[in-house]
């Protein structure tokens, strides 16, 4: 029985594509696509050229970023009158880091049955290769293309003791690994992956600081699509409570309550918070 008759309710087939390397493509993926009624695709010309090539005629339905709530109307209809379908983005997986997240949702919402063909990932290509050890990752996507939110987005992931991993566009690399130098600081270590399974390419790993002027040095380093992999905050030691600090404290104690007294503790001493807390406790006790 064939992948896209398996089921008996009409499905939604989420299927992942090559990133670039079209004999990435699944067995089962190529099933799925000779079998449902139609493909419904980020871009109809891209995907027509996949099919030509695996020999493949199949009616297309275009949905996109700019058409996504309205196409999965569309789609819903189609499920609904008894067909299935395949739901594909030019590269990769629908709904990471590309449209597909809406239409799932959508369709899971008036209960279509929605099932995953897993394929090629970036991400995973990126990090199996990498030589990165540390256990666990934390994918964001791609960073704000404002550099002011790029920057904002980036505190807020500086403390994280997981590898971060960001996809990035060519007329934005430069830019965006400065900001991750002056964010997330020099000396992490960041391996950037570009083209993955196309003919170009390329690994490189170095210290943050240095990975602009590596760009910088090659402008064809700087064409395809990016995968940055930058290793995990280093741990955070733990910093004891000075004398200055338990001073500060202690006063503030004899005429505040205790969590209004360890924030103006640590405002004062610059010692953290959780520390005075924890100091605080014990003389209370």
């Amino acid at each position: 029985m064939s992948s896209a008759n398996q089921h008996s309710l009409p499905t939604l087939y989420v299927v992942a594509t090559p990133i670039g390397n079209l004999q990435d493509i699944s067995l089962r993926a190529l099933e799925v696509l000779k079998t449902v009624d139609a493909i419904a695709a980020e871009d109809t010309r891209h995907t027509s050229h996949l099919l030509s090539h695996f020999a493949i005629q199949k009616k297309l339905i275009a949905v996109h970023e700019h058409n996504e709530q309205q196409s999965a109307q569309i789609l819903l209809g189609r499920l609904q009158a008894g067909e299935s379908i395949a739901l594909v983005t030019d590269a990769g997986t629908p709904g990471i880091s590309d449209p597909g997240a809406i239409v799932v949702d959508v369709l899971r919402e008036a209960g279509v049955n929605v099932v995953p063909v897993p394929g090629a990932s970036a991400v995973i290509a990126a990090l199996s290769a990498s030589g990165i050890t540390a256990n666990g990752f934390l994918f964001y996507g791609f960073l704000p293309a404002s550099g002011s939110q790029r920057r904002k987005a980036l505190e807020n992931l500086k403390a994280y003791h997981s590898t971060l991993v960001f996809y990035e566009a060519p007329h934005r690399i430069i830019e965006c690994v400065e900001d991750l130098s002056k964010i997330l600081g020099g000396d992490r270590r960041i391996t950037i992956a570009r083209e993955l399974t196309k003919t170009f390419e390329t690994f490189h790993r170095c210290n943050l600081a240095d990975a602009q002027s590596w760009l910088e040095a090659d402008a064809n380093q700087q064409r395809g699509e990016f995968v940055l992999l930058v290793e995990a905050a280093p741990p955070v030691e733990a910093v004891a409570v000075n004398e200055e600090a338990e001073r500060v404290l202690r006063l503030l104690l004899e005429d505040l309550p205790l969590k209004q007294a360890v924030k103006l503790a640590a405002e004062i001493t610059a010692v953290k918070k959780n520390l005075l807390y924890e100091f605080a406790l014990k003389i209370k006790e």
